[in-house]
C-alpha cells in the first residue's frame, strides 16, 4: 500500500528500528525489493535518486512504481531520493511520489532552511512528506575524501532547522560518504547521541553502503530511523547478472536471477535495520 514518509517513519525512534530507503532503477531490483518486504513482513521506501535519472525520466519511474507500491501488502513509500534542482522536485510530487527530499545541504543554512520550508509547504499541501539535509554527506570520487570534508551536524542547527522548516525527516551528517570505501569509516556515534537527544524529528542516514552490520545497529540504537541503501543492492543485481550469462542466456532468462539477488541483499539489511515483522 502506498504511504507516506511521515506515517512510515512514525514509530522508529519509539521500537528501536530503522526502515530502509533502497533505491531501484530497474523492474527486477523493485521487485526484489519488495518480495523481501512482503516476505519478512517490512515497511519499506523504494525510488531513484535525481543521480540516477539519466537511467530513465522521473515519469517512467512513477509509471513502473506506483502502481507496484499501490498494489503491495506492505506499507511502501515511493520517495525521490536528493533531489537538487526544485522543478524536479515539484514534478516528482505531482507525479505522485508520497516522499521526496529537497537536498540543498551545501547552501548556507539559512537558505537551506527558506528554500526547505518553500518545498515542504509546497509537498505537504499535496499530501507529500518532505526530507532535508543539514550538515553534509560527502559524496563522488573517494569516500575517505569526501569524508575529510564532511561538515558535521550540530544538534542545535539540526532542532531549529526541523522545527522551522516543517520537514518530516532530517538526514544527518555523523562521518558517512556516498561512495565504496577503501577504508573502514569512522562514525561519530557522540555527535548521532546528541542529535538525537535534542531534536525529535526521525533521523535519516546517508551514505549507508560499506558500513558494517554492527555500525548499522549502532546507528539505530542511536537514533536513526531511515538507512539509504544502493550500492549493496545495484552491485549484487550486477553480480547476478555477470555470474549467471552465457551465449544461450538472454535478458529474459536472467531477470529472475537479478530480482533474487537484490531480495536476499535486501532481506539481510531489513533484518539487521529491525524493520521485519512492524508492517
Amino acid at each position: 500500500m502506498l504511504t507516506d514518509l511521515k506515517t512510515i517513519l512514525a514509530d522508529t525512534r519509539e521500537k528501536h528500528y530503522a526502515v530502509g530507503l533502497f533505491n531501484c532503477v530497474t523492474l527486477e531490483m523493485t521487485k526484489g525489493i519488495l518480495a523481501a518486504a512482503e516476505e519478512l513482513r517490512s515497511p519499506v521506501i523504494i525510488g531513484p535518486a535525481e543521480s540516477l535519472l539519466p537511467g530513465a525520466s522521473l515519469a517512467e519511474y512513477a509509471d513502473l512504481m506506483l502502481g507496484m507500491a499501490r498494489r503491495a501488502s506492505v506499507p511502501v513509500a515511493l520517495h525521490f531520493d536528493h533531489g537538487f534542482t526544485p522543478e524536479l522536485v515539484e514534478q516528482a510530487i505531482r507525479l505522485g511520489f508520497s516522499s521526496v527530499m529537497y537536498d540543498c545541504s551545501m547552501l548556507p543554512f539559512g537558505e537551506n532552511l527558506r528554500r526547505t520550508r518553500e518545498m515542504a509547504r509546497l509537498a505537504h499541501a499535496a499530501g507529500c512528506s518532505l526530507e532535508a539535509e543539514i550538515g553534509h554527506v560527502g559524496s563522488n570520487g573517494s569516500a575517505e575524501e569526501a569524508i575529510a570534508q564532511t561538515v558535521y551536524t550540530d544538534p542545535q542547527d539540526a532542532l531549529r532547522f526541523a522545527a522551522e522548516s516543517g520537514c518530516d525527516a532530517l538526514a544527518v551528517a555523523i562521518g558517512t560518504a556516498h561512495g565504496v570505501y577503501a577504508e573502514t569509516p569512522r562514525l561519530n556515534l557522540d555527535c548521532l547521541a546528541r542529535i538525537a537527544e535534542t531534536c525529535p524529528t526521525p533521523l535519516v542516514l546517508h551514505g549507508g553502503s560499506g558500513l558494517s552490520d554492527a555500525d548499522f545497529r549502532a546507528c539505530v540504537a542511536g537514533g536513526i530511523s531511515k538507512i539509504n541503501i544502493f550500492t549493496h543492492n545495484n552491485l549484487a543485481a550486477g553480480r547476478a547478472a555477470h555470474d549467471h550469462w552465457t551465449a544461450e542466456r538472454g535478458a529474459f532468462e536472467l531477470m529472475p536471477l537479478v530480482t533474487e539477488a537484490v531480495k536476499r541483499e535486501t532481506a539481510h539489511h531489513m533484518r539487521v535495520f529491525g524493520s521485519t515483522g512492524k508492517a
